[in-house]
């Protein structure tokens, strides 16, 4: 089978598409058709060399797929070889075919597409995490989601939004603001406006926002602190080098600044996080936006893609 294939950290050129032999699913796991791969951040700092896990290398990139049960391993029970499927944490998802811990493994309903189901797991899950389990988030509160119009910002509009919250949602475009008022955000903000911040405060009465979802902390997070409701929360979901603070606007409202990986995700938590997907996917209230589709062979360019800003939505791999 065909496979991306890295054997030196570095740029987006080292990875290669090779011939590998096709995985064999062992006890509890699962042999999967791959029809889509989605292409997270994450993906280019392992790839780089730069983020704190590494794979031994030589290694296959990827841990987001929509595809079909090709195999099931002995002891695997509520799935059935020609089932319609996403999974999350794939060990090497870029290929045509790959091989997940069958709890990774959920139904993916007729209305969504394989690109859709690739563009679940890393986004919706850290979005999820990030609202409920770091920020703690309930009905009632205000969200501010700095690049809504991406693929983790897309989720979070969509999940907060059906949950309950006041959602204010930031883009950078005008197709991108269009993209997160569709999603369901009741205000949006470009935040290429040099002081958009300031707009939040009249929007919640001069109260302020509950959780601020925190996609390039490098940039904003002294800035989050300044619209900061009491007991306000910033969860870190994207960083991308050393920030100086105010720590005082944290004190003053008895903030805080939670940090969060989706890597740190317990198996029950990640139980708890797709059974709540699993019924947004169910009723209609989620349904991922793929906005760019790579053949498995440009893999680089994709890497180089999900960087650049300007997001609307998601980029997905088609082997």
């Amino acid at each position: 089978m065909k496979a991306i294939v890295i054997r030196t950290f570095g740029a987006p050129q080292e990875m290669k598409l090779e011939e590998t032999p096709e995985p064999v699913p062992r006890e509890g796991h699962v042999l999967l058709d791959v029809r889509a791969v989605g292409v997270n951040p994450v993906d280019t700092y392992i790839r780089a060399g730069i983020y704190p896990r590494k794979p031994p290398l030589p290694y296959t990139p990827g841990t987001d797929v929509g595809g079909v049960v090709q195999a099931l391993g002995s002891g695997v029970t509520g799935l059935r070889v020609g089932d319609r499927v996403y999974a999350h944490g794939v060990a090497g998802a870029c290929a045509e075919r790959a091989v997940c811990d069958a709890s990774r493994v959920h139904a993916l309903p007729a209305r969504l597409d394989f690109e859709q189901g690739a563009a679940l797991g890393v986004p919706y899950g850290t979005a999820w995490r990030a609202l409920f389990l770091r920020a703690r988030a309930r009905p009632g509160e205000t969200v501010l989601v700095h690049g809504a119009s991406g693929g983790v910002g897309v989720a979070a509009v969509q999940i907060a939004r059906a949950h309950g919250l006041q959602v204010i949602g930031t883009a950078g475009t005008a197709d991108g603001l269009a993209l997160v008022r569709k999603q369901g955000a009741h205000h949006t903000l470009n935040h290429r406006e040099p002081e958009y911040l300031e707009q939040v405060l009249p929007l919640t009465d001069g109260r302020g926002v509950d959780v601020v979802l925190e996609m390039l902390a490098n940039v904003n997070l002294d800035r989050d602190l300044d619209v900061l409701a009491l007991n306000g929360r910033v969860v870190v979901i994207g960083n991308r080098g050393p920030v100086e603070i105010d720590a005082r606007k944290a004190m003053s409202r008895d903030g805080a600044i939670l940090g969060m990986t989706l890597f740190n995700a317990t198996r029950e938590e990640l139980r708890e996080i797709h059974a709540g997907l699993g019924a947004g996917l169910d009723n209609g209230t989620l349904a991922p936006v793929v906005a760019r589709r790579f053949p498995l062979a440009e893999a680089p360019a994709a890497h180089q893609a999900v960087m650049k800003p300007g997001a609307l939505g998601k980029i997905v791999l088609v082997p």
